[in-house]
């Protein structure tokens, strides 16, 4: 079985081995802007007297970069969408080069927060991009495993990029960690420009109105699914501090990397399975998320289970953003995955504040017992809309359009 080449026509043999070179070019990129949005915040104390402000406002730098990559992600996306996805791709790379460049070098708060807004602008653009890319450059029987390897560039940075970039900093100093950055960003541009095929933008007349394609079969449910999970998720995820105090568990550090080692192995798990099992894949990992909900409402303090726990909650976690971004660019198709993948870029960053205000809501009311209560029926409404989106959105099996 084959299928055909975006880029010049030639036959893709499903056996063919994956293009290894190019998606790890697309997934060190996708570590790059996930370690350039949050090495700042683990840099306050460092950072706020070199600019002159308080850790507070070095705090900021996050959320501009947050705020721009959710502005910009639709319109940018957009705007570049008729341009070849190579040369656009490279821009975003000079984007993060530029601005953490500035970073570097800048003693201007004002003007630090503005290379910020640009790496914003340039996150948003590059995280409509990496999927559709993935997905042109193997068979559709291969597309969930190549779009693992480019998301697992996250995982990575979360798990691992980012303590290790706190580590540099506070070695060698922070302007030269983001140094560092921007020059990984510049190798990035030469090894993207060789590696990674020149796939053309879309032809006027093939282009679908972005209302359209929000509208596509199957779209809706996907984005339904990612706001709900991100709620779900974001409510206990940033109050895990508190919530492990309350369960009187200190060692909040070793439950953050409790969970960031248990979304590795969940990315490798959802790379083996995304191409054969995907429904089950899906309905397996957000029934578990959702299955820890109760456990850590009404037993986080027994010894034992708020680590195992939070393990089960990284390994189902892991591998869900994987399965619903391939579930996201079967049903749009990949000339249009990278205007589907804008909203669900907007959609995830939508998830993220709304589950951060919830769960802060929540913490200053009932409190942290209440987290896991006010998680549970978001979680539970993705898994619903899965469940009840088997032909449109999340089939049983991988199709090849």
């Amino acid at each position: 079985m084959s299928t055909t080449s975006l880029v010049k026509g030639t036959a893709l043999p499903a056996s063919a081995p994956l293009p290894w070179s190019g998606l790890l070019a697309l997934s060190t990129a996708a570590f790059t802007a996930v370690l350039t949005e949050l090495l700042p915040a683990g840099l306050l104390p460092r950072m706020a007297p070199a600019l002159g402000v308080s850790e507070a406002r070095i705090g900021f730098l996050v959320t501009g970069y947050a705020v721009a990559s959710f502005a910009a992600a639709i319109p940018l996306t957009a705007l570049l969408r008729g341009l070849p996805r190579r040369p656009v791709l490279v821009g975003t790379l000079l984007g993060f080069a530029l601005s953490n460049a500035v970073v570097a070098l800048s003693s201007s708060y004002a003007l630090t927060f503005a290379a910020r807004l640009v790496a914003g602008c340039a996150g948003g653009t590059l995280w409509a991009m990496l999927a559709g890319c993935a997905a042109r450059m193997v068979p559709p029987e291969r597309r969930g495993r190549a779009i693992a390897v480019v998301l697992a560039g996250i995982t990575l940075a979360l798990s691992l990029g980012v303590p290790a970039g706190t580590a540099l900093a506070g070695a060698v100093g922070w302007r030269t960690a983001f140094g560092v950055l921007a020059a990984v960003a510049v190798l990035l541009v030469g090894w993207t420009h060789a590696r990674v095929p020149g796939f053309p933008g879309e032809a006027p007349h093939a282009r679908v109105p972005l209302a359209r394609v929000a509208l596509l079969p199957g779209v809706p449910a996907v984005l339904s699914v990612t706001l709900f999970l991100l709620v779900g998720h974001q409510v206990m995820y940033t109050y895990v501090a508190p919530f492990a105090t309350h369960a009187r568990f200190g060692r909040t550090g070793l439950v953050l990397l409790l969970f960031g080692a248990a979304t590795v192995v969940g990315v490798w798990i959802t790379g083996v399975l995304v191409d054969r099992r995907p429904r089950a894949a899906l309905l397996g990992a957000l029934g578990l998320c959702a299955a820890v909900m109760p456990t850590l409402g009404l037993a986080a303090g027994v010894p034992g289970v708020l680590p195992v726990s939070v393990a089960l909650w990284g390994l189902a976690f892991g591998g869900a953003p994987t399965l619903i971004q391939t579930a996201l660019v079967d049903v749009s198709g990949p000339e249009r995955a990278d205007v589907a993948t804008s909203l669900q870029t907007t959609v995830y960053n939508a998830g993220i504040a709304v589950g951060s205000l919830t769960g802060g809501v929540v913490l200053s009311g009932p409190g942290a017992g209440a987290l896991p209560w006010t998680a549970l029926p978001l979680i539970a409404l993705a898994l619903t809309v899965v469940a009840l989106n088997r032909r449109n959105a999340f089939p049983s099996g991988r199709h090849s359009s």
